[in-house]
């Protein structure tokens, strides 16, 4: 028996390393673009990491929530860029105050993804692929208690939405 679960685990953390496309809450991706896509939900959105000191992240791209000023920021040509705009956001990190990060952990999507040494927590490895945000239609009437950091593309307006805590923040190109 303990042989099936250790060859089972096996299998299936190795399926994980080599797919190329993953979906939540859903059965597949919708085209062949798409690293990671998550279900059409009415309530949900993707909350991000609570960074509380940025200086170790380097890599172009990153998205975070900083818990310094309680805003949500992109790392873009070596420097932040502000998503959150208000200045009045908040949140209880005290589930992770005082916890030991493991520098290590990592989940990487992609065809490359078992060799791709890129920092962070979940890294999109495919340079031809994007990740598409829950849809959520007006979230910041629909998602009723919205965690701080956190992003899904409004379906009405047809725009990010980012909460910090306090208020939603919307963009469109």
């Amino acid at each position: 028996m303990k042989k099936n679960i250790i060859t089972t685990v096996f299998i299936f953390m190795t399926i994980m390393l080599i797919k190329a496309q993953v979906a939540i809450g859903k059965t597949g991706v919708t085209n062949i673009s798409v690293s990671l896509e998550f279900a059409n939900t009415e309530n949900k959105g993707l909350i991000l990491p609570y960074i509380e000191n940025r200086t170790a992240i380097t890599e172009n791209g990153s998205i975070i929530y900083d818990i310094t000023d309680h805003k949500v920021k992109y790392l873009k040509d070596g420097s932040w860029f502000d998503l959150s705009v208000d200045t009045t956001g908040t949140a209880d990190i005290s589930i992770q105050t005082g916890k030991t990060e493991i520098a290590t952990a990592k989940t990487a999507i992609g065809a490359n993804g078992a060799t791709d040494t890129a920092d962070g927590i979940l890294v999109l490895t495919d340079s031809n692929k994007a990740m598409i945000l829950p849809k959520v239609a007006s979230p910041h009437l629909n998602i009723i208690n919205p965690a701080p950091g956190m992003m899904a593309y409004d379906t009405v307006k047809k725009q990010l939405a980012i909460y910090n805590g306090n208020v939603w923040s919307f963009w469109k190109p």
